[in-house]
């Protein structure tokens, strides 16, 4: 590792640990995914300081630290199946894998799928399955014990509620789509759901569909 990422590293987990984020397999994670490789060139510099960056197709690359606290709060365990409703860059993707036995993460632009691949073949992560598709959905027939939405929804959808596995958490971030949201928690036990707001966002919203030019 080169010392200036390892100097970036060591600064964003002495930030987390401040924030009262302590996980020695989070922490694991952040240190074996380099963040940079998804960073936009321009933000190369910045890779690992606070803030969110713009990527391709409009969308955004969520802070590391807001990353970190959402990914805490999701639990993820060695032997988890997570669905992950918006790709993105793929580092969150890249990390939930360093957690989780399989991650499926899903997004409508071609673009970022692609792209989200090739990264994450680079780094020879191969427990993922990114797949060009609208998130909205989901998996039909298939469970997961963690299921994470990155972007807003005005109530979480009830058939992505309903491939979670018993005793499966989904994160997801409810409110409007031009405002502040919260980022729910729900805990799925038994036949019902123990809910708990985490902490406010900003992501932009889920939309339904594919997208077929990007």
């Amino acid at each position: 590792m080169p010392v200036d990422r390892r100097e970036a590293v060591a600064s964003l987990l002495l930030r987390l640990r401040t924030a009262s984020v302590v996980d020695k397999r989070l922490f694991a994670a952040f240190e074996a995914v380099p963040r940079q490789n998804f960073v936009p060139l321009v933000f190369l510099d910045h890779s690992y300081e606070p803030g969110s960056f713009p990527i391709e197709c409009g969308q955004t690359m969520t802070s590391a630290d807001q990353v970190a606290r959402t990914l805490l709060s999701l639990d993820v365990g060695a032997s988890h199946r997570v669905l992950e409703i918006g790709t993105g860059s793929g580092y969150q993707t890249a990390l939930l894998a360093h957690l989780a036995k399989k991650v499926t993460s899903l997004d409508r632009f071609r673009t970022l799928v692609d792209k989200a691949k090739i990264r994450l073949d680079t780094l020879k992560i191969t427990n993922t399955l990114i797949s060009h598709a609208d998130g909205m959905d989901g998996m039909p027939k298939s469970l997961f014990d963690r299921i994470l939405l990155n972007g807003s929804v005005k109530e979480p959808p009830k058939h992505l509620i309903e491939q979670l596995a018993s005793n499966g958490v989904i994160i997801a971030p409810v409110g409007p789509p031009d405002g502040v949201q919260q980022l729910v928690r729900m805990t799925k036990i038994g036949s019902r759901f123990q809910n708990e707001t985490l902490f406010e966002v900003r992501m932009q919203p889920l939309k339904p569909g594919l997208s077929r030019a990007i």
